[in-house]
């Protein structure tokens, strides 16, 4: 992802070839609102993994972000390998104006993996998190 400056206009832009470094910040910002592990890679090139804000492989890739690069598909699935085996994930393509696969960005699903003691097993301080957000989105005035 570069970021570039044209006047007063910023703006990123991701290729086949952005490599992690230059994914890593569309890829930091989905896993700060989302709070899962975050994975993204480029057609071309390895990407990154994420979890618990912090980059934990700047060389990454794994099946299901193979899968979506290669069908250009949103894939849903629990993979019986790599990293994230056994735990449901989702993961999107990125495309060109044209429809052209460019990248895939993937985190753990939820909604198809709800198994609320396991993920509270993986961030025991979730429930602690919630509450402390919660009472700070609707802090009384």
């Amino acid at each position: 992802m570069k970021i570039s400056g044209e006047g007063n206009i910023n703006y990123l832009k991701i290729s086949e070839d952005s490599g992690a470094e230059d994914l890593e910040p569309m890829a930091f910002a989905i896993h700060s609102l989302l709070g899962l592990p975050t994975t993204m890679r480029s057609l071309n090139k390895k990407g990154i993994r994420l979890e618990k804000n912090k980059v934990l492989d700047t060389n990454y890739t794994g099946p299901v972000l193979e899968e979506a690069l290669k069908t250009n598909k949103l894939v849903r699935k629990i993979p019986d390998e790599g990293q994230y085996k056994g735990k449901a994930v989702i993961v999107a393509p990125l495309r060109s104006k044209e429809g052209d696969v460019i990248a895939a960005i993937g985190v753990v699903d939820l909604l198809a993996a709800l198994d609320i003691m396991s993920l509270f097993d993986e961030y025991p301080g979730i429930v602690e998190e919630v509450e402390k957000a919660k009472k700070e989105i609707y802090r009384e005035k």
